[in-house]
Protein backbone atom coordinates (compact mmCIF):
# COMPACT_ATOMS: atom_id res chain seq x y z
CA UNK A 1 0.00 0.00 0.00
CA UNK A 2 1.18 3.57 -0.63
CA UNK A 3 3.40 5.17 2.01
CA UNK A 4 3.17 8.77 0.80
CA UNK A 5 0.29 10.79 2.27
CA UNK A 6 -2.92 9.85 0.53
CA UNK A 7 -5.04 12.42 -1.27
CA UNK A 8 -8.80 12.30 -1.54
CA UNK A 9 -8.60 11.49 -5.30
CA UNK A 10 -6.25 8.58 -4.54
CA UNK A 11 -8.63 7.22 -1.92
CA UNK A 12 -11.55 7.58 -4.32
CA UNK A 13 -9.71 5.67 -7.06
CA UNK A 14 -9.00 2.77 -4.72
CA UNK A 15 -12.44 2.82 -3.09
CA UNK A 16 -14.74 3.40 -6.05
CA UNK A 17 -14.63 -0.18 -7.42
CA UNK A 18 -15.48 -1.47 -3.94
CA UNK A 19 -18.28 1.06 -3.66
CA UNK A 20 -19.56 -0.09 -7.03
CA UNK A 21 -19.45 -3.68 -5.79
CA UNK A 22 -21.54 -2.86 -2.74
CA UNK A 23 -23.94 -0.73 -4.77
CA UNK A 24 -24.55 -3.64 -7.11
CA UNK A 25 -25.19 -5.87 -4.11
CA UNK A 26 -27.55 -3.21 -2.77
CA UNK A 27 -29.56 -3.38 -5.97
CA UNK A 28 -30.22 -7.08 -5.33
CA UNK A 29 -32.70 -6.54 -2.50
CA UNK A 30 -34.92 -3.97 -4.22
CA UNK A 31 -34.76 -5.89 -7.52
CA UNK A 32 -35.85 -9.20 -6.02
CA UNK A 33 -38.47 -7.49 -3.86
CA UNK A 34 -39.83 -5.77 -6.99
CA UNK A 35 -40.11 -9.13 -8.76
CA UNK A 36 -41.78 -10.80 -5.77
CA UNK A 37 -44.17 -7.86 -5.28
CA UNK A 38 -45.53 -8.36 -8.81
CA UNK A 39 -46.31 -12.06 -8.34
CA UNK A 40 -49.40 -13.66 -6.74
CA UNK A 41 -49.81 -13.42 -2.94
CA UNK A 42 -47.24 -10.64 -2.82
CA UNK A 43 -47.72 -9.74 0.83
CA UNK A 44 -47.15 -13.27 2.15
CA UNK A 45 -44.26 -13.95 -0.24
CA UNK A 46 -42.50 -10.68 0.60
CA UNK A 47 -42.81 -11.50 4.27
CA UNK A 48 -41.50 -15.06 3.76
CA UNK A 49 -38.62 -13.86 1.61
CA UNK A 50 -37.66 -11.33 4.26
CA UNK A 51 -37.70 -13.98 7.02
CA UNK A 52 -35.70 -16.50 4.96
CA UNK A 53 -33.17 -13.81 4.07
CA UNK A 54 -32.81 -12.98 7.76
CA UNK A 55 -32.16 -16.66 8.57
CA UNK A 56 -29.63 -16.83 5.75
CA UNK A 57 -27.78 -13.78 7.01
CA UNK A 58 -27.32 -15.12 10.51
CA UNK A 59 -26.17 -18.53 9.24
CA UNK A 60 -23.59 -17.05 6.86
CA UNK A 61 -22.43 -14.35 9.28
CA UNK A 62 -19.42 -16.20 10.77
CA UNK A 63 -17.70 -16.45 7.37
CA UNK A 64 -18.21 -12.85 6.24
CA UNK A 65 -15.14 -11.54 8.10
CA UNK A 66 -12.79 -13.78 6.10
CA UNK A 67 -12.24 -10.79 3.83
CA UNK A 68 -11.02 -8.62 6.72
CA UNK A 69 -8.94 -11.50 8.04
CA UNK A 70 -7.23 -11.90 4.68
CA UNK A 71 -6.37 -8.20 4.63
CA UNK A 72 -5.03 -8.23 8.18
CA UNK A 73 -3.29 -11.62 8.42
CA UNK A 74 -2.07 -12.78 5.01
CA UNK A 75 1.54 -11.67 4.54
CA UNK A 76 3.05 -14.64 2.69
CA UNK A 77 2.16 -18.03 1.28
CA UNK A 78 2.39 -19.79 4.65
CA UNK A 79 -0.08 -17.41 6.32
CA UNK A 80 -2.34 -17.67 3.26
CA UNK A 81 -2.44 -21.46 3.56
CA UNK A 82 -3.13 -21.28 7.29
CA UNK A 83 -6.04 -18.87 6.85
CA UNK A 84 -7.33 -20.90 3.90
CA UNK A 85 -7.51 -24.05 6.01
CA UNK A 86 -9.26 -22.14 8.76
CA UNK A 87 -11.67 -20.40 6.39
CA UNK A 88 -12.63 -23.46 4.40
CA UNK A 89 -13.22 -25.44 7.59
CA UNK A 90 -15.41 -22.68 8.99
CA UNK A 91 -17.41 -22.43 5.74
CA UNK A 92 -17.98 -26.19 5.69
CA UNK A 93 -19.14 -26.13 9.30
CA UNK A 94 -21.66 -23.37 8.66
CA UNK A 95 -22.99 -25.25 5.62
CA UNK A 96 -23.63 -28.30 7.82
CA UNK A 97 -25.37 -26.10 10.40
CA UNK A 98 -27.62 -24.60 7.73
CA UNK A 99 -28.52 -28.11 6.58
CA UNK A 100 -29.57 -28.92 10.14
CA UNK A 101 -31.68 -25.77 10.42
CA UNK A 102 -33.76 -26.63 7.35
CA UNK A 103 -34.71 -30.04 8.77
CA UNK A 104 -38.47 -29.76 9.37
CA UNK A 105 -38.44 -30.46 13.14
CA UNK A 106 -35.68 -27.90 13.71
CA UNK A 107 -37.17 -25.28 11.41
CA UNK A 108 -40.66 -25.70 12.84
CA UNK A 109 -39.31 -25.12 16.32
CA UNK A 110 -37.45 -21.96 15.27
CA UNK A 111 -40.33 -20.55 13.24
CA UNK A 112 -42.65 -21.20 16.18
CA UNK A 113 -40.57 -18.73 18.19
CA UNK A 114 -41.26 -16.11 15.51
CA UNK A 115 -45.01 -16.70 15.68
CA UNK A 116 -45.22 -16.68 11.89
CA UNK A 117 -48.59 -17.16 10.19
CA UNK A 118 -48.89 -20.66 8.73
CA UNK A 119 -48.79 -19.53 5.10
CA UNK A 120 -45.66 -17.45 5.69
CA UNK A 121 -43.96 -20.29 7.59
CA UNK A 122 -44.38 -22.77 4.75
CA UNK A 123 -43.07 -20.34 2.15
CA UNK A 124 -40.13 -19.41 4.39
CA UNK A 125 -39.01 -23.03 4.80
CA UNK A 126 -38.93 -23.62 1.05
CA UNK A 127 -37.01 -20.40 0.47
CA UNK A 128 -34.44 -21.32 3.13
CA UNK A 129 -33.84 -24.70 1.47
CA UNK A 130 -32.87 -22.85 -1.72
CA UNK A 131 -30.37 -20.79 0.29
CA UNK A 132 -28.35 -23.87 1.32
CA UNK A 133 -25.36 -22.98 -0.95
CA UNK A 134 -24.92 -19.63 0.80
CA UNK A 135 -22.38 -20.27 3.61
CA UNK A 136 -19.84 -22.17 1.52
CA UNK A 137 -20.11 -19.87 -1.49
CA UNK A 138 -19.92 -16.68 0.56
CA UNK A 139 -17.02 -17.86 2.72
CA UNK A 140 -14.97 -18.83 -0.33
CA UNK A 141 -15.85 -15.61 -2.13
CA UNK A 142 -15.00 -13.31 0.79
CA UNK A 143 -11.62 -15.00 1.32
CA UNK A 144 -10.67 -14.65 -2.34
CA UNK A 145 -11.92 -11.05 -2.46
CA UNK A 146 -9.65 -10.24 0.47
CA UNK A 147 -6.70 -11.45 -1.58
CA UNK A 148 -7.78 -9.32 -4.54
CA UNK A 149 -8.15 -6.17 -2.44
CA UNK A 150 -4.85 -6.79 -0.65
CA UNK A 151 -3.05 -6.74 -3.99
CA UNK A 152 -4.90 -3.69 -5.28
CA UNK A 153 -7.18 -5.56 -7.68
CA UNK A 154 -10.34 -3.81 -6.52
CA UNK A 155 -11.64 -3.61 -10.07
CA UNK A 156 -11.75 -7.39 -10.29
CA UNK A 157 -13.94 -7.50 -7.21
CA UNK A 158 -16.39 -5.24 -9.04
CA UNK A 159 -16.31 -7.48 -12.14
CA UNK A 160 -17.26 -10.47 -10.03
CA UNK A 161 -20.18 -8.63 -8.52
CA UNK A 162 -21.39 -7.60 -11.97
CA UNK A 163 -21.54 -11.29 -12.83
CA UNK A 164 -23.38 -11.99 -9.57
CA UNK A 165 -25.98 -9.31 -10.26
CA UNK A 166 -26.50 -10.53 -13.82
CA UNK A 167 -26.93 -14.15 -12.69
CA UNK A 168 -29.31 -13.14 -9.92
CA UNK A 169 -31.43 -10.82 -12.08
CA UNK A 170 -31.57 -13.27 -14.97
CA UNK A 171 -32.64 -16.10 -12.68
CA UNK A 172 -35.32 -14.06 -10.90
CA UNK A 173 -36.82 -12.54 -14.03
CA UNK A 174 -36.61 -15.79 -15.99
CA UNK A 175 -38.29 -17.89 -13.31
CA UNK A 176 -41.00 -15.28 -12.80
CA UNK A 177 -41.70 -15.20 -16.53
CA UNK A 178 -41.81 -18.91 -17.36
CA UNK A 179 -42.71 -20.75 -14.13
CA UNK A 180 -45.37 -20.69 -11.44
CA UNK A 181 -42.85 -20.95 -8.58
CA UNK A 182 -43.83 -18.82 -5.60
CA UNK A 183 -42.21 -15.42 -5.26
CA UNK A 184 -40.32 -16.20 -2.02
CA UNK A 185 -38.74 -19.28 -3.60
CA UNK A 186 -37.81 -17.38 -6.75
CA UNK A 187 -36.05 -14.77 -4.64
CA UNK A 188 -34.04 -17.40 -2.75
CA UNK A 189 -33.09 -19.32 -5.91
CA UNK A 190 -31.91 -16.09 -7.53
CA UNK A 191 -29.78 -15.13 -4.52
CA UNK A 192 -28.07 -18.53 -4.48
CA UNK A 193 -27.41 -18.44 -8.22
CA UNK A 194 -25.78 -15.03 -7.86
CA UNK A 195 -23.43 -15.86 -4.97
CA UNK A 196 -22.29 -19.15 -6.54
CA UNK A 197 -21.49 -17.39 -9.83
CA UNK A 198 -19.52 -14.69 -8.01
CA UNK A 199 -17.62 -17.23 -5.90
CA UNK A 200 -16.43 -19.07 -9.00
CA UNK A 201 -15.36 -15.80 -10.62
CA UNK A 202 -13.53 -14.58 -7.49
CA UNK A 203 -11.54 -17.79 -7.22
CA UNK A 204 -10.48 -17.59 -10.85
CA UNK A 205 -9.51 -13.90 -10.69
CA UNK A 206 -7.54 -14.30 -7.44
CA UNK A 207 -5.03 -16.74 -8.94
CA UNK A 208 -2.53 -13.99 -9.78
CA UNK A 209 -2.75 -12.50 -6.28
CA UNK A 210 -2.07 -15.91 -4.72
CA UNK A 211 0.88 -16.58 -7.02
CA UNK A 212 2.38 -13.21 -6.04
CA UNK A 213 2.74 -14.22 -2.37
CA UNK A 214 6.21 -14.80 -0.93
CA UNK A 215 7.09 -18.40 -0.14
CA UNK A 216 7.45 -17.93 3.60
CA UNK A 217 7.72 -15.48 6.48
CA UNK A 218 10.69 -13.14 6.46
CA UNK A 219 13.18 -12.93 9.32
CA UNK A 220 11.11 -10.23 11.09
CA UNK A 221 7.85 -12.19 10.92
CA UNK A 222 6.68 -15.25 12.79
CA UNK A 223 4.74 -18.02 11.10
CA UNK A 224 0.97 -17.66 11.53
CA UNK A 225 -0.54 -20.57 13.44
CA UNK A 226 -4.09 -21.88 13.52
CA UNK A 227 -4.31 -20.89 17.17
CA UNK A 228 -3.33 -17.29 16.38
CA UNK A 229 -5.79 -17.25 13.50
CA UNK A 230 -8.64 -18.45 15.70
CA UNK A 231 -7.74 -15.98 18.47
CA UNK A 232 -7.86 -13.12 15.99
CA UNK A 233 -10.91 -14.33 14.08
CA UNK A 234 -13.32 -15.39 16.83
CA UNK A 235 -14.09 -11.80 17.98
CA UNK A 236 -14.64 -10.83 14.33
CA UNK A 237 -16.98 -13.76 13.79
CA UNK A 238 -18.90 -12.92 16.95
CA UNK A 239 -19.19 -9.34 15.76
CA UNK A 240 -20.56 -10.50 12.42
CA UNK A 241 -23.03 -12.86 14.11
CA UNK A 242 -24.23 -10.08 16.40
CA UNK A 243 -24.50 -7.57 13.56
CA UNK A 244 -26.31 -9.88 11.18
CA UNK A 245 -28.41 -11.17 14.03
CA UNK A 246 -30.06 -7.79 14.17
CA UNK A 247 -32.35 -8.51 11.23
CA UNK A 248 -33.62 -11.87 12.58
CA UNK A 249 -34.11 -10.15 15.93
CA UNK A 250 -36.15 -7.40 14.32
CA UNK A 251 -38.13 -10.03 12.42
CA UNK A 252 -38.83 -11.89 15.67
CA UNK A 253 -40.25 -8.81 17.38
CA UNK A 254 -42.22 -7.64 14.35
CA UNK A 255 -43.95 -11.01 14.24
CA UNK A 256 -45.42 -10.10 17.64
CA UNK A 257 -46.34 -6.51 16.79
CA UNK A 258 -49.42 -4.71 15.57
CA UNK A 259 -49.73 -4.98 11.76
CA UNK A 260 -47.21 -7.86 11.81
CA UNK A 261 -47.61 -9.17 8.26
CA UNK A 262 -47.64 -5.65 6.80
CA UNK A 263 -44.47 -4.77 8.71
CA UNK A 264 -42.75 -7.97 7.59
CA UNK A 265 -43.76 -7.24 3.99
CA UNK A 266 -42.43 -3.68 4.10
CA UNK A 267 -39.16 -4.47 5.89
CA UNK A 268 -37.19 -6.04 2.97
CA UNK A 269 -38.15 -3.17 0.69
CA UNK A 270 -37.27 -0.57 3.32
CA UNK A 271 -33.94 -2.14 4.24
CA UNK A 272 -33.15 -2.61 0.57
CA UNK A 273 -33.46 1.13 -0.08
CA UNK A 274 -31.49 2.21 2.98
CA UNK A 275 -28.82 -0.36 2.15
CA UNK A 276 -28.18 1.43 -1.15
CA UNK A 277 -26.79 4.33 0.90
CA UNK A 278 -25.41 2.37 3.85
CA UNK A 279 -23.40 0.09 1.59
CA UNK A 280 -21.12 2.97 0.60
CA UNK A 281 -20.00 3.12 4.21
CA UNK A 282 -19.63 -0.66 4.39
CA UNK A 283 -17.38 -0.64 1.33
CA UNK A 284 -15.22 2.03 2.96
CA UNK A 285 -14.25 -0.41 5.74
CA UNK A 286 -12.47 -2.63 3.21
CA UNK A 287 -10.70 0.30 1.57
CA UNK A 288 -9.64 1.91 4.85
CA UNK A 289 -8.33 -1.38 6.23
CA UNK A 290 -6.18 -1.85 3.13
CA UNK A 291 -4.91 1.76 3.08
CA UNK A 292 -4.36 2.72 6.74
CA UNK A 293 -0.80 1.45 6.88
CA UNK A 294 1.04 -0.49 9.62
CA UNK A 295 1.32 2.59 11.87
CA UNK A 296 -1.95 4.27 10.90
CA UNK A 297 0.04 6.77 8.84
CA UNK A 298 -2.90 7.38 6.49
CA UNK A 299 -5.39 7.96 9.30
CA UNK A 300 -5.88 11.70 8.77
CA UNK A 301 -6.68 11.69 5.02
CA UNK A 302 -8.96 8.68 5.48
CA UNK A 303 -10.74 10.47 8.34
CA UNK A 304 -11.34 13.48 6.08
CA UNK A 305 -12.76 11.28 3.35
CA UNK A 306 -14.95 9.43 5.86
CA UNK A 307 -16.52 12.70 7.00
CA UNK A 308 -17.29 13.71 3.41
CA UNK A 309 -18.77 10.30 2.66
CA UNK A 310 -20.92 10.30 5.81
CA UNK A 311 -22.50 13.66 4.98
CA UNK A 312 -23.07 12.71 1.35
CA UNK A 313 -24.74 9.36 2.00
CA UNK A 314 -27.26 10.60 4.57
CA UNK A 315 -28.01 13.64 2.41
CA UNK A 316 -28.73 11.33 -0.53
CA UNK A 317 -31.18 9.25 1.50
CA UNK A 318 -32.81 12.45 2.76
CA UNK A 319 -33.54 13.57 -0.80
CA UNK A 320 -35.73 10.48 -1.18
CA UNK A 321 -37.18 10.20 2.32
CA UNK A 322 -38.50 13.76 2.50
CA UNK A 323 -39.73 14.18 -1.05
CA UNK A 324 -42.31 12.61 -3.39
CA UNK A 325 -39.49 10.36 -4.60
CA UNK A 326 -40.28 8.07 -1.64
CA UNK A 327 -43.72 7.29 -3.04
CA UNK A 328 -42.27 6.87 -6.53
CA UNK A 329 -39.74 4.38 -5.19
CA UNK A 330 -41.99 2.33 -2.93
CA UNK A 331 -45.12 2.30 -5.06
CA UNK A 332 -43.70 2.67 -8.55
CA UNK A 333 -40.30 0.96 -8.55
CA UNK A 334 -40.87 -1.56 -5.73
CA UNK A 335 -44.47 -2.37 -6.56
CA UNK A 336 -45.91 -1.87 -3.07
CA UNK A 337 -49.57 -1.07 -2.67
CA UNK A 338 -50.65 2.40 -1.61
CA UNK A 339 -51.30 1.14 1.92
CA UNK A 340 -47.88 -0.47 2.30
CA UNK A 341 -46.23 2.62 0.81
CA UNK A 342 -47.90 4.83 3.43
CA UNK A 343 -46.60 2.46 6.10
CA UNK A 344 -43.03 2.55 4.74
CA UNK A 345 -42.41 6.30 4.42
CA UNK A 346 -42.36 7.38 8.13
CA UNK A 347 -39.80 4.74 9.22
CA UNK A 348 -37.65 5.63 6.22
CA UNK A 349 -37.52 9.21 7.46
CA UNK A 350 -36.53 8.04 10.94
CA UNK A 351 -33.66 6.00 9.43
CA UNK A 352 -32.06 9.04 7.79
CA UNK A 353 -28.94 9.04 10.07
CA UNK A 354 -28.10 5.38 9.38
CA UNK A 355 -25.88 5.91 6.29
CA UNK A 356 -23.67 8.44 8.10
CA UNK A 357 -23.47 6.26 11.18
CA UNK A 358 -22.51 3.29 8.97
CA UNK A 359 -19.58 5.22 7.48
CA UNK A 360 -18.42 6.18 10.96
CA UNK A 361 -18.69 2.59 12.20
CA UNK A 362 -16.85 1.19 9.18
CA UNK A 363 -13.94 3.55 9.74
CA UNK A 364 -13.84 2.67 13.43
CA UNK A 365 -13.84 -1.04 12.67
CA UNK A 366 -11.08 -0.71 10.08
CA UNK A 367 -8.90 1.06 12.66
CA UNK A 368 -9.42 -1.62 15.31
CA UNK A 369 -8.94 -4.56 12.92
CA UNK A 370 -5.74 -2.99 11.55
CA UNK A 371 -4.55 -2.55 15.14
CA UNK A 372 -5.55 -6.19 15.84
CA UNK A 373 -7.94 -5.15 18.60
CA UNK A 374 -11.19 -6.76 17.41
CA UNK A 375 -12.56 -7.50 20.89
CA UNK A 376 -13.76 -3.90 21.35
CA UNK A 377 -15.87 -4.27 18.21
CA UNK A 378 -17.51 -7.38 19.63
CA UNK A 379 -18.46 -5.65 22.88
CA UNK A 380 -19.88 -2.67 20.99
CA UNK A 381 -21.95 -4.97 18.76
CA UNK A 382 -23.25 -6.80 21.84
CA UNK A 383 -24.38 -3.48 23.31
CA UNK A 384 -26.08 -2.57 20.03
CA UNK A 385 -28.01 -5.84 19.92
CA UNK A 386 -29.11 -5.48 23.54
CA UNK A 387 -30.23 -1.89 22.96
CA UNK A 388 -32.24 -2.79 19.87
CA UNK A 389 -33.89 -5.67 21.74
CA UNK A 390 -34.88 -3.45 24.64
CA UNK A 391 -36.31 -0.69 22.45
CA UNK A 392 -38.26 -3.14 20.31
CA UNK A 393 -39.74 -4.85 23.38
CA UNK A 394 -40.75 -1.54 24.92
CA UNK A 395 -42.23 -0.17 21.70
CA UNK A 396 -44.17 -3.30 20.78
CA UNK A 397 -45.26 -4.65 24.17
CA UNK A 398 -45.70 -1.45 26.18
CA UNK A 399 -46.75 1.08 23.55
CA UNK A 400 -48.36 -1.29 21.00
CA UNK A 401 -46.38 0.44 18.25
CA UNK A 402 -46.42 -0.69 14.62
CA UNK A 403 -43.53 -3.13 14.22
CA UNK A 404 -41.69 -1.43 11.37
CA UNK A 405 -41.68 1.97 13.11
CA UNK A 406 -40.34 0.46 16.32
CA UNK A 407 -37.63 -1.22 14.27
CA UNK A 408 -36.57 2.05 12.64
CA UNK A 409 -36.22 3.83 15.99
CA UNK A 410 -34.34 0.90 17.55
CA UNK A 411 -31.89 0.57 14.67
CA UNK A 412 -30.89 4.24 14.78
CA UNK A 413 -30.44 4.40 18.55
CA UNK A 414 -28.56 1.08 18.63
CA UNK A 415 -26.12 2.15 15.92
CA UNK A 416 -25.47 5.51 17.59
CA UNK A 417 -24.61 3.71 20.83
CA UNK A 418 -22.15 1.46 18.97
CA UNK A 419 -20.39 4.45 17.43
CA UNK A 420 -20.07 6.11 20.82
CA UNK A 421 -18.76 2.90 22.43
CA UNK A 422 -15.83 2.67 19.97
CA UNK A 423 -14.61 6.26 20.29
CA UNK A 424 -12.17 5.57 23.13
CA UNK A 425 -10.56 2.36 21.73
CA UNK A 426 -10.16 4.03 18.33
CA UNK A 427 -8.54 7.07 19.96
CA UNK A 428 -5.98 4.80 21.62
CA UNK A 429 -5.36 2.76 18.44
CA UNK A 430 -4.64 5.86 16.36
CA UNK A 431 -2.16 7.36 18.84
CA UNK A 432 0.81 6.69 16.48
CA UNK A 433 -0.87 8.76 13.75
CA UNK A 434 -1.47 11.68 16.10
CA UNK A 435 2.07 11.94 17.51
Amino acid sequence: MPRAPLTVPAIVRFWIPLAGTWLMMAVEGPLIAAVVARLPDARENLAAYGVAFAFGLILESPVVMLLSAALALVEDRASYLTLRRFGYGLSAGMSVLMGIVVLPPVFNGLSGLLALPAEVQELTHGALVWLLPWPAAIGYRRFKQGMLIRHGFTGRVAYGTMLRLAAMAGTAIGLAAVTSVSGAHIGAIALSAGVVAEAVAAGWMARRAVRALDDGPGPARRRLTMRQTATFYVPLALTSILTMGIQPLVTFFMGQSRMAVESLAVLPVLTGLTFVFRCLGLSFQEAALALLGPRMEQYRPLRTFAFMLAVGTSAGLGLIAYSPMAVVWFQGASGLSAGLTALAVPPLQVMLPLPALSVWLSFQRSILVAARRPTAITWASSAELATISAILWIGIHLFDAVGVMSAAVALVIGRLLTNAWLVTPCWRATAPART
